[in-house]
């Protein structure tokens, strides 16, 4: 299965509008990447499984509410942050990065696609004073500074099946990894959810904060 009908095909219930931005999404980054690297070279062929699809990984964890407010810490060109945005237009997403070449892509594909729920800023975790219901990253960094990062940004009262904290993109065996912080965690291996064998060592990291 080639190009966004992957997407249609792991995510049946979306509108036509929601089709529309995902078939937009790979021409939009191919265009993009020409200009500004954030994705290898050789992986912007494979952009619906190795990016969307792999973003939108965590909405087969949690749906998002409408109203909440998500954080997306070192989102590159926009992964997990834009797909996320598309699934969910009612959730507000707010996409950091310390490099700002990168948010420049993450504006211009936000406003090509017409998503009013994103937020980008060049800027690193650690500076942000507002608080979230969920921090989501695509293995930005170890989980013990990662936590470290964030660990004072989700706001108190949770809304959501999950309770508030990271939902982490990450592959391999994480286990030394995530022992290191001591903290309750949960994972979700993708292979569950996605046939592709991209997705075998792939998994999405749960941590409360």
């Amino acid at each position: 299965m080639q190009g966004a009908a992957i997407i249609s095909h792991y995510f049946p219930n979306l509108s036509e509008l929601q089709r529309k931005q995902f078939e937009q999404l790979g021409p939009l980054y191919k265009e993009w990447n020409d200009k500004i690297n954030v994705v290898s070279r050789k992986d912007i062929e494979n952009i619906y499984i190795n990016h969307v699809l792999h973003s939108l990984g965590i909405a087969k964890v949690i749906s998002f509410k409408p109203g909440a407010f998500v954080l997306d810490v070192g989102t590159g060109g926009g992964f997990p942050g834009i797909p996320l945005a598309i699934l969910f237009p009612e959730t507000n997403f707010h996409l950091v990065d310390s490099i700002g070449k990168k948010i420049t892509v993450v504006k211009e594909v936000a406003a090509a696609l017409g998503l009013k729920n994103v937020k980008a800023e060049q800027k690193r975790a650690e500076e942000l004073k507002a608080k979230y219901d969920f921090i989501v990253s695509r293995a930005v960094t170890r989980m013990k500074e990662f936590y470290g990062w964030v660990r004072t940004k989700t706001k108190e009262e949770s809304l959501h099946t999950l309770d508030n904290g990271i939902l982490y993109l990450k592959g391999g065996d994480l286990d030394e990894e995530l022992d290191e912080l001591k903290k309750p965690y949960s994972l979700y291996s993708l292979t569950d959810f996605f046939k592709e064998e991209f997705f075998e060592t792939k998994k999405v990291v749960f941590m409360p904060l």
